[in-house]
Order: C-alpha cells, then sequence, then structure tokens
C-alpha cells in the first residue's frame, strides 16, 4: 500500500514538472517562434501560453521593438567631390510576419545594410555636392522608399530614414570657404563702392547746392554795393557836384577802401603804392606830399645852426612847393 502511495506521489510530481515545462510567459513587444518537431508551428505574442514538452520548443525570441541602423559609407557626388555620408535607418519586425522575418533572414541588419548602402550609391552621384546639402530629405525619402520596398518582403517595415551628416574631405571645405569668403569679399567690395559712390554724388550736390548759394550770395553783395554806388553817386549830385567831381570821390573812397583791406589783411608784408596816380587822385599825393615837407620845415627853424628860419616858415606859407 505504501508502495502504491509513492507511485501516485511520484506521478502527480512528474505531472506537475511537465505542467511547468509546458507553461512560459511571453513579454510585451517580443514574439516567440515556437517549433514541434523541428517545424514551424505557430507564434507566441505577449501574454501566457503553453506548449508540449519535448515536442514543442522555442525556436527564437524576436523583439517588435524599433531597432535603429547607423550606416556610413563614402561615395561622390555628381561634380566629382568624395563625401562621406552618415545615414540612420529605424526598422522593426513586423507582428504578423515574425516567421518570414525569422526564417527567411538570417543576418537583417546586413541585409539592410546593403539594401542602404546600395540606395545611397544610386542617390548620391546624381546629384552635386550642394544639392546633396540641400535635397537630404530627399535623398532620405528615396533610400527610405527603396530599402523599404524590400525589406518589407521579408517581414521588416522600415520606419524613418535620416542622413545624419553629409562630409567633404577637409581639402574640399578649405576650398568651399575660400570660395565662399571671396563671394562675401566680393559683394562687400561691391558695397563699400556702391556706398563710396554715394557719398560721392551727395558730396556733389552738396558742393553744387553750396556754389549755387555762394553765387547767390555774391551776386546779392555786389547788387547791394552797386546800389550804395548809385545812392552815393546820387547824393553827390543833389549836393551840385558835377559828375566828374563824383567819379573822383567814388574812386577814391574805392582806393582807401582798398588800401585798408591790404593794411589790415595778416598777409600783407609789403604794401607798393603807385608811382604816379591817377588824376582823381592828385589831390593825395599833394596832401601826403605838403605835409611831409611842412614837417621838414619845423625841424629846419628848430636847429640851432640856422640863423633864420626856413622860406616857407618866413612866408608864411602853409603850403610847401613841389
Amino acid at each position: 500500500m505504501h508502495l502504491g502511495i509513492a507511485i501516485v506521489i511520484a506521478v502527480l510530481v512528474l505531472a506537475l514538472i511537465i505542467f511547468l515545462l509546458g507553461i512560459f510567459v511571453v513579454p510585451q513587444q517580443q514574439a516567440d517562434v515556437i517549433e514541434r518537431f523541428g517545424k514551424y508551428h505557430r507564434v507566441a505574442l505577449a501574454g501566457i501560453h503553453a506548449k508540449i514538452p519535448l515536442v514543442d520548443r522555442i525556436a527564437a525570441k524576436t523583439n517588435l521593438r524599433v531597432n535603429q541602423l547607423n550606416v556610413k559609407l563614402e561615395t561622390k557626388t555628381k561634380d566629382n567631390v568624395f563625401v562621406t555620408v552618415e545615414v540612420s535607418t529605424q526598422f522593426r519586425v513586423e507582428a504578423a510576419n515574425v516567421s518570414t522575418a525569422y526564417y527567411e533572414l538570417v543576418d537583417p541588419a546586413g541585409q539592410l545594410r546593403s539594401y542602404m548602402e546600395d540606395a545611397l550609391r544610386s542617390a548620391i552621384p546624381a546629384l552635386s555636392l550642394d544639392d546633396a546639402f540641400a535635397r537630404k530629405d530627399d535623398i532620405a525619402s528615396d533610400v527610405q522608399q527603396t530599402v523599404g520596398q524590400e525589406m518589407q518582403r521579408f517581414g521588416f517595415s522600415v520606419i524613418k530614414t535620416l542622413v545624419t551628416a553629409i562630409d567633404p574631405s577637409a581639402q574640399v571645405k578649405q576650398a568651399m570657404d575660400s570660395i565662399n569668403a571671396a563671394q562675401r569679399e566680393k559683394e562687400a567690395t561691391r558695397e563699400r563702392a556702391e556706398a563710396r559712390r554715394i557719398e560721392i554724388e551727395t558730396q556733389a550736390r552738396a558742393d553744387a547746392e553750396k556754389t549755387r548759394m555762394q553765387g547767390e550770395g555774391q551776386a546779392n553783395y555786389r547788387r547791394e554795393i552797386a546800389n550804395g554806388i548809385v545812392d552815393q553817386i546820387n547824393s553827390l549830385r543833389a549836393v551840385g557836384m558835377d559828375i566828374d567831381a563824383v567819379n573822383n570821390v567814388v574812386l577814391f573812397n574805392q582806393y582807401l577802401d582798398v588800401m585798408r583791406s591790404l593794411a589790415e589783411s595778416d598777409n600783407a608784408k609789403t604794401l607798393v603804392l603807385p608811382a604816379a596816380t591817377p588824376g582823381g587822385y592828385n589831390e593825395l599825393f599833394n596832401q601826403m606830399t605838403a605835409a611831409l615837407m611842412t614837417a621838414q620845415s619845423t625841424q629846419g627853424s628848430a636847429d640851432p645852426r640856422h640863423g633864420r628860419r626856413s622860406a616857407g616858415a618866413e612866408g608864411g606859407a602853409g603850403t610847401p612847393v613841389l
């Protein structure tokens, strides 16, 4: 009887072990491929599942989350510039095609990398270097479309493809910087020339306006002088002077004004007077000569060596004889 109880207990323990071996749990965002006697049986998604021990086995555990693959390769553009392109693609296994993704591809990442490199080597050489920089989104879209169609046949879906870098060689970068600097210097030179032209035109207009205003001022000045001379002539004629005497007076006043201006000038060093003055200036010449002669006669009469006064003094004449 004890032997029978032991057998029952052993059977129950064996059944419990078999039951526990047949129970498995699949985590979220994971799919397990179940094989029965080495042949594909089914795909177990997230949750608790049962399998027949020693008959069914978990052949693969597939991650359904999004993966990222980075590809870096060197290629050349349409204008024969070699560049290093870095591309990142995000992909995942479709839940409905887990078995296809597992049984069709041995190295999904390697296969995806090959498709991406092939697509990039077809897209980049069709563009110039400037177009490659300007159309990165178009390149990424073309690569994603090409690679997505190929990988979909194997149960993979390409979520997003990004061109993260296009890096020319150091020599090309230096040449591009030189070209850019030259273009900017050319533009700066053009702007400086334009500013200089505007400055010259503005200065020319200002000088023209200044000359015009100076001309108007000079004309007004001369007009006022002429008006003053006319008024002076009219005043002199009004008191009974004939025209010749009036002309001499006007010319004499102008002569004095000129002499005064020359004498007051800071730059005047020597004043040269004419040897023979016009008829209208004889009076000035006679007065200056008479003053000099009067001074000499006064000095002669005061000299003790002379016993008599000078002839000019004895005659009582106030006007010296020339």
